[in-house]
């Protein structure tokens, strides 16, 4: 047990899904391979050019303040953040600084300090000794989240990362793909034996889940070591090396000063109480059911907690499961649903994740598939046998049970040429039954429904040896 508290706070950029840029009418698209395309003098900062306010940008970012529980402003205006670098066209980012658009809230038990809206920067790509800029991200619309420092574990801060991502991707402001760089995360760090904060240290554009856990777990040793020792810890920026799983040093840290933050002189300062469209009720009125929401009313099914977390991390699976809960509305048939869905469907998924989901499995056709397993029309194997079918080609269940020779045998009398076969077969086994080994039993059923390929109601085919075996 370490001496030290962590103090960990993050600083995440997503990247906002708009038509068009934040400042200019160039197209805003994320997927674009082909390097400075969507350009224009705006956004590129040819002199005389002058920006304009993207206002569905500013709606996302209300929509996600609203979500939050945040306080929306009132006033609010845009910055300029100075600072050269390759990636900065103009040589400062429009940002917001004093007059954030978002302040407070919370998420996943974690306060919120601000949530602001900027614009992106170029990409920069390094080759040896050149270095090349697509300018195509500058200019997109990027909402930053700032927490209050109140994370004390890598952990927290991963599960923090995780519930936003899934946030914004539900209110459909961002994709928040962290492998396209569309999600950003940087974690403060410092550690303490006082009540007072310890030194910061920032690490900066980390790129997975499992990257922000090992970082900040990196980093809390690396200060624990160096404190140790009796050295002291150097507020600075630093990166994380993937490879070598360890971060590096890269600049000391700039503050706010350095930044020489003015307002920007050529936007307009904006009254949102004068935007009806961006009014808290309006907004709220707007919203999905949220995450959090949707787990209240999956667990108020009576579903397990494991099963409640991977729905809900899928937006394409809760979506599913929404449509299927809806069409068989009963308990009973709801829970057999969530077992195909998070185990079968879930594990084909993950064997095959060059396909897409649900793409050739429908609501109605599951459900019925489930309506025909509570019915025992088919057998819990051949529902599995036929739920494959769906999911390679699509199809309609009881078609394909038919074509398969899938639907139980319901019929007794039907079963009994069968089970005299098994009876022959199986004489010993017959005996030590009547010797009484209950699993005896057992064994002749599970050969039935082996020569019946799973057509046969193991309860009637139970039923039905019994008969003959007396």
């Amino acid at each position: 047990m370490s001496k030290y508290k962590a103090t960990i706070g993050l600083e995440i950029h997503a990247e906002l899904k708009t038509n068009t840029k934040m400042f200019c009418d160039s197209k805003n698209d994320p997927n674009e391979r082909e390097p400075n395309t969507h350009v224009c003098p705006i956004c590129m900062s040819h002199p005389g050019t002058l920006p304009v306010i993207n206002k569905k940008a500013v709606e996302h970012v209300c929509k996600v303040g609203v979500a939050l529980g945040g306080k929306i402003a009132d006033f609010t205006e845009f910055d300029r953040k100075n600072y050269f670098y390759p990636d900065i066209p103009k040589g400062y980012q429009i940002s917001q600084y004093k007059f954030p658009l978002v302040s407070g809230g919370t998420l996943n038990n974690v306060e919120i300090t601000r949530v602001h809206l900027e614009e992106d920067t170029a990409r920069s790509t390094h080759k040896g000794d050149e270095s090349l800029v697509d300018f195509n991200r500058a200019g997109i619309p990027l909402m930053e989240l700032v927490t209050e420092p109140v994370i004390h574990s890598a952990e927290q801060a991963s599960a923090f990362a995780r519930e936003l991502q899934l946030l914004l991707r539900t209110l459909g402001v961002s994709d928040a793909n962290l492998e396209k760089g569309e999600m950003r995360i940087e974690a403060n760090i410092s550690i303490s034996d006082t009540e007072e904060f310890g030194t910061k240290v920032e690490v900066k554009n980390l790129n997975s889940f499992r990257s922000v856990e090992r970082a900040i777990a990196y980093e809390l040793k690396r200060h624990e070591k160096v404190l140790e020792e009796g050295g002291e810890i150097v507020q600075q920026t630093r990166g994380w090396d993937e490879g070598k799983q360890e971060t590096f040093g890269q600049r000391i840290k700039e503050g706010a000063a350095e930044y020489r933050y003015f307002p920007e002189p050529d936007l307009p300062k904006l009254q949102l109480s004068e935007i009806p469209e961006l009014a808290e009720e309006v907004l709220k009125k707007s919203l999905p059911e949220l995450p959090s929401e949707k787990r209240k009313r999956y667990e108020d099914l009576g579903m397990k907690p494991e099963d409640v977390t991977d729905l809900v991390a899928s937006l394409e699976r809760a979506r599913f499961f929404d449509a299927v809960i809806e069409k068989l509305q009963a308990p009973e048939k709801i829970k057999r649903a969530v077992n195909y869905l998070t185990s079968d469907i879930a594990g084909y998924y993950n064997e095959h994740s060059d396909k897409v989901e649900f793409e050739t499995l429908t609501p109605d056709a599951f459900a019925d598939l489930i309506e025909m397993v509570c019915e025992d029309k088919i057998s819990s194997r051949g529902a599995k046998d036929i739920l494959r079918v769906l999911l390679e080609d699509g199809g309609e269940p009881e078609q394909v049970a038919e074509e398969k020779g899938l639907f139980q045998v319901q019929d007794a009398g039907a079963l009994k040429e069968v089970v005299l076969e098994i009876i022959s077969e199986n004489e010993g086994v017959v005996e030590e039954y009547k010797n009484g080994k209950e699993a005896s039993l057992q064994f002749l059923v599970g050969q039935g429904m082996k020569k019946t390929k799973g057509a046969a109601n193991p309860g009637l085919l139970k039923e039905a040896i019994l008969n003959e075996i007396g």
